[in-house]
């Protein structure tokens, strides 16, 4: 049966990127396309610019980078494959950690979750020079990936470093961080931030990219985080510090959705009310301030109740002008000291704040821990084993959780190495009975612990320590203390460019056509489960990852049906079509309802009468 031209066909690889920017592109400046195709200059010059041909202009390059376009808009051909036995409430949960390389495992995310995460925090190998950094392929991602990890033949592929004595030292990590940087913007929410830990070695470079592709006017700030109190005296300097550098993907919005921090015990000691104010505590701050752009109406004379005149001090000025002040102090909202002499100081009502903190920029490690803090944490949950050498303590991460997100968005570490996010988002959910939701990927990275053979299995067994001890504390309901676990892997359906079939048309007619037979061929691979399938499509479609999954059966065949928020979908993958079932896609129940079919199970003339009655599309 040769498949019917007009029959649309499930998309099997991931989606493609450029697709998207070119589709809104062509919204926005239709000017700029000539025939389907778009016209650089005619696009220059619809957004004003003037066309320049001089060479010398500002711009951020290494060796390697338009290989790591390349790598960046090649699809994927490759799928996730549910672990329902190694997961915990696989059927209810939503949060999902998933075990692979982090590219491929985003171009597949991507159509599931385009502006979605509302935050995203990595902490990517700092390129140290014993750090792995990723062998991406362009020929062929998912088969290096299957190699390193010994997933498809005896030779494997070790982890390598990237040596300090590498021709492309900094060019290798580059290479390694744009693409997958570059899709990071594309799931977030608009209003959503990305934060990233580094150290010395690549901070500059960081810096460089992230303005390159979230734009330096979306630059938020960064965070000096003291992850060691101790002293380091075999160095020239003790380095007690990384940074953790933050941009949004859209500043102004980002700004307006910006959580404060609660208030600390220590910041409220601060109010009280000594004059029995019925508004209750405050803390009175300065009245005065650099003169800098003042105005006349700042400078003036201030009388104390005592009788003593002020005036700013030189190069200062009053905050308020001379009206102000006095609608101020009628409304006793000044405050001259307990013997009602002393220099003015405006009253600030704890009742009349914000119910929080502005977030500094200083993270001090009685606030939000240390390595070593952290290292502690890992040992007491493994009971006394070392198993991870640089995990983040689950408060320096909760921080940031509290300052950019609310309750049920979703959090993205595609870094996530021991799976700290995890943990803190079980933890700040219970405290909080919220329900945020996480998404952690990580590489099957070897170790040298027989017991926890990979970075991605103690991952896995962190979060269920985790949750087993956090439901011995307490009956959580309602809260989901669970996750799907998923691996990357080779796809569930054949691609015709692996059949390597070669047609030798020096035979007779007769051997010729028996030939061009081998072109119609079964889609779907032997030995595939009906849940692998049904991911895939999930996946390839674009739909929640969390979708639920219904059997059903009518006549001799199997239907899944695959329904998300916004949108449904009927997978049938059997290779015969019984006319019972072709009976019912008649009847008004299932109009203009989404089918997928194995495309050898439907002849055209079916598939052309099937268009009538359903949106019809084949594997």
């Amino acid at each position: 049966m040769s498949p019917n031209p007009s029959s649309e066909k499930v998309k099997l690889t991931s989606m493609q990127i450029t697709d998207e920017k070119i589709s809104t592109l062509r919204k926005l400046f239709p000017e700029a396309f000539i025939e389907g195709n778009l016209q650089w200059d005619n696009l220059r010059e619809a957004l004003g610019d003037i066309v320049d041909n001089r060479n010398e202009v500002y711009s951020f390059s290494w060796a390697g980078k338009a290989n790591a376009k390349k790598i960046l808009q090649k699809p994927s051909q490759a799928t996730l494959k549910p672990c329902v036995e190694e997961s915990v409430n696989f059927e209810n949960t939503e949060n999902i950690f998933i075990e692979g390389d982090n590219l491929e495992v985003i171009k597949l995310l991507l159509k599931s979750y385009y502006e979605k995460v509302k935050m995203i925090y990595i902490d990517p190998p700092f390129n140290t020079g014993n750090d792995f950094i990723y062998p991406d392929d362009f020929t062929d991602p998912l088969s290096t990936y299957l190699k390193m990890t010994n997933q498809i033949d005896n030779e494997g592929q070790s982890l390598t470093t990237n040596q300090e004595t590498s021709g492309r030292y900094h060019s290798s990590w580059l290479s390694m961080m744009y693409p997958r940087l570059y899709l990071a913007r594309e799931i977030l929410t608009e209003d959503g931030s990305i934060w990233i830990s580094i150290d010395d070695h690549e901070f500059h470079n960081l810096r460089m990219l992230m303005n390159e592709i979230f734009g330096e006017e979306n630059f938020i700030s960064i965070f000096i985080w003291e992850k060691r109190t101790t002293r380091e005296n075999r160095r020239v300097f003790s380095i007690n510090h990384d940074y953790i550098i933050c941009y949004a993907k859209n500043k102004e919005l980002f700004e307006k959705i910006r959580n404060l921090l609660p208030a600390t015990d220590e910041y409220l000691s601060r109010f009280s009310n000594s004059d029995n104010d019925p508004r209750g505590k405050w803390q009175s701050v300065s009245m005065n301030a650099q003169e800098g752009h003042a105005t006349p109406s700042q400078f003036y004379e201030i009388i104390t109740p005592s009788g003593r005149k002020l005036s700013p001090p030189p190069g200062r000025c009053w905050v308020v002008t001379k009206k102000r002040y006095e609608e101020l102090l009628l409304d006793n909202r000044i405050y001259f000291g307990k013997n009602e002499n002393g220099v003015p100081r405006l009253k600030v009502f704890l009742s009349e704040l914000e119910a929080g903190l502005v977030p500094h920029t200083l993270w001090k490690a009685e606030e939000v821990g240390t390595t070593d803090s952290a290292k502690k944490l890992i040992i007491d949950l493994f009971k006394g084993k070392v198993i991870f050498d640089t995990p983040k303590p689950i408060e320096l991460l909760k921080r940031m959780i509290s300052i950019s997100t609310s309750n049920n968005e979703i959090i993205m570490d595609f870094f996530s190495g021991s799976c700290s996010m995890a943990h803190a988002v079980y933890e700040m959910n219970t405290e909080r009975m919220e329900n945020r939701k996480y998404i952690c990927i990580q590489l099957p990275e070897p170790t040298e612990n027989k017991d926890y053979p990979t970075v991605s299995y103690i991952g896995k067994e962190r979060i269920k320590k985790v949750i087993n001890i956090l439901n011995k504390k307490k009956n959580y309901k309602n809260m989901d203390l669970g996750f799907k676990m998923f691996k990357l892997s080779d796809s569930n359906f054949t691609f015709r460019n692996e059949l390597n079939i070669e047609i030798d048309k020096s035979k007779n007619i007769d051997d010729y056509i028996k030939s061009l037979d081998k072109w119609i061929f079964d889609p779907i691979k032997e030995n595939v489960n009906y849940l692998d399938i049904c991911y895939e499509i999930i996946i390839k479609e674009g739909l929640n990852i969390n979708s639920k999954i219904n059997h059903i059966k009518i006549g001799k065949n199997n239907i899944y049906k695959i329904e998300d928020d916004k949108n449904k979908i009927y997978l049938c993958i059997d290779k015969v079509i019984s006319k019972l079932l072709l009976d019912e896609l008649k009847n008004l129940k299932y109009k203009n309802t989404n089918w997928i079919f194995s495309d050898n199970s439907l002849d055209d003339a079916l598939k052309q009468t099937l268009n009538n009655y359903i949106n019809l599309k084949v594997i």
